[in-house]
C-alpha cells in the first residue's frame, strides 16, 4: 500500500509539473472594461488593434475580463495576465487610472497601453498621478470627433437631434458638447433662424444597456427627435431597437457601428484600433512611448467619420474634407471644456434641452 501511494504522489507530482510547464503563455493582452469584448465598442475596436498586429506577426495574444467593474477586479485581472506571460497590455478605459497607477510599479518590465486615462491613486483630496516608464498614456479629442457628427448632420437636413451619453465623464462630455458645436457651426454656415435646431441632452449615468434607456428613446423619437448620437458602450443597444421600432436613426461612437443596424447613419469616430496598433507596433520596434501621453486629433487623423459607409442624403466627402481641414489647421477651434454645461456653449441657433 506504501509502494502504491508513493507511486501515485509521485505521479501527481509529475503531472502538475507538467501541466505548469505546458502552461500557455500570451504575449499581448487585453483587459476588457464593462462588458465583452465583441461590444462593438471601445473593448472591441483595442483587441482588434491587437488582433491585427497579433496575427499579422504571429505572437500570441489573449483578452481577460474582469469579475466586476471595481479596481480591485482589474488588477486581479492584469495579474493574471502578468502570469500568463503578457509583456505588453492594453487597458481601455478611465476605469483603469488607478489599478495602472499599482500595477505599473508592480509589474516594471511589462508595458502598459492605457486608453482614456492617465494613472493615478484614485484619492481627489490627496491626489497623486505618474505615467510610468512602462506605461504610455493615450486620449482622443472627442471633442473633434463629435463636432463632426454634429456639424455633417444638420448640413445633411436634420434638426430635431439627440443626444445621450452614458457616464457623464470627460471623454462622454468631450463628445457631447463636441456635438452641440458641430451643430451650432453647421447652423451658422447656413443662416438658420436662433433656435432652429433643438437638441435633446442626457447622460443615463451607465454604460450598460437598460429598459429605461430603450423607453426614453423611443419617447423621444415619439416626439420628433430624428437621430440620436449615443455616446455610451452598451447603452447604444437599448437606443437601436427604439430607433428600428420608430424608423428613426442613431450615430455611434467610438468604432464604425454601421455593420450592427441599419439604422446606424455615421459614427463618431476615435480610431481606437489604429491608437492599439500603433503602440504595439511601437513597442516590437524598440519604440515604445513610455512616461508619454499621447493625443489622437485630427492632426493626426486621430478622429473622425467613416466617409465610405456613412448614410448621409447630401453632406458629400468634399464638405466632410473642408471641415476636417478646417480643424487641423485651426481655423475651427472645439470648445473642450468639461466643467461647463452644454446649455452654457457658445450657441444661438440651437436650442440644447439638458435633462440632467
Amino acid at each position: 500500500m506504501k509502494k502504491l501511494l508513493s507511486l501515485l504522489l509521485a505521479l501527481t507530482m509529475a503531472f502538475t509539473l507538467v501541466a505548469c510547464g505546458g502552461a500557455e503563455e500570451f504575449e499581448l493582452a487585453l483587459i476588457t472594461d464593462y462588458g465583452t469584448i465583441d461590444d462593438g465598442s471601445f473593448n472591441q475596436g483595442s483587441w482588434e488593434g491587437i488582433v491585427q498586429y497579433a496575427e499579422a506577426n504571429n505572437i500570441s495574444h489573449k483578452y481577460f475580463q474582469p469579475a466586476d467593474e471595481a479596481a480591485d477586479a482589474y488588477l486581479n485581472a492584469i495579474d493574471l495576465a502578468v502570469q500568463s506571460g503578457a509583456k505588453v497590455i492594453v487597458t481601455p478605459g478611465f476605469m483603469f487610472e488607478t489599478s495602472i497607477f499599482i500595477a505599473q510599479d508592480r509589474y516594471p518590465d511589462v508595458k502598459f497601453i492605457l486608453l482614456d486615462g492617465s494613472p493615478n491613486n484614485g484619492d481627489w483630496d490627496n491626489y497623486e498621478g505618474k505615467v510610468g516608464d512602462n506605461v504610455v498614456s493615450i486620449f482622443y479629442a472627442e471633442d473633434q470627433s463629435g463636432f463632426l457628427a454634429g456639424y455633417a448632420m444638420v448640413k445633411d437636413g436634420y434638426r430635431n437631434l439627440g443626444y445621450m451619453g452614458g457616464m457623464a465623464v470627460p471623454p462622454v462630455v468631450r463628445f457631447g458638447h463636441g456635438f452641440v458645436q458641430g451643430a451650432e457651426y453647421a447652423a451658422q454656415e447656413l443662416g438658420l433662424a436662433d433656435g432652429s435646431i433643438n437638441i435633446n441632452y442626457f447622460y443615463t449615468g451607465t454604460f450598460n444597456p437598460a429598459p429605461e434607456i430603450q423607453t426614453r428613446a423611443a419617447a423621444w423619437y415619439n416626439d420628433g427627435v430624428e437621430v440620436i448620437f449615443v455616446a455610451g458602450g452598451g447603452i447604444f443597444y437599448s437606443v437601436v431597437p427604439a430607433a428600428e421600432n420608430e424608423g428613426k436613426f442613431v450615430i455611434g461612437v467610438d468604432v464604425d457601428q454601421s455593420p450592427l443596424s441599419d439604422t446606424v447613419i455615421t459614427s463618431a469616430l476615435k480610431l481606437v484600433t489604429s491608437s492599439v496598433y500603433d503602440s504595439v507596433e511601437a513597442y516590437y520596434n524598440g519604440r515604445f512611448a513610455g512616461g508619454q501621453t499621447l493625443l489622437y486629433e485630427a492632426s493626426n487623423m486621430g478622429i473622425g467619420l467613416p466617409m465610405a459607409t456613412s448614410k448621409f442624403n447630401s453632406f458629400s466627402q468634399a464638405d466632410y474634407d473642408a471641415i476636417f481641414a478646417k480643424i487641423v489647421s485651426g481655423a475651427v477651434v472645439v470648445n473642450n471644456n468639461t466643467d461647463i454645461a452644454p446649455a452654457d456653449l457658445p450657441i444661438s441657433a440651437v436650442v440644447v434641452n439638458d435633462q440632467n
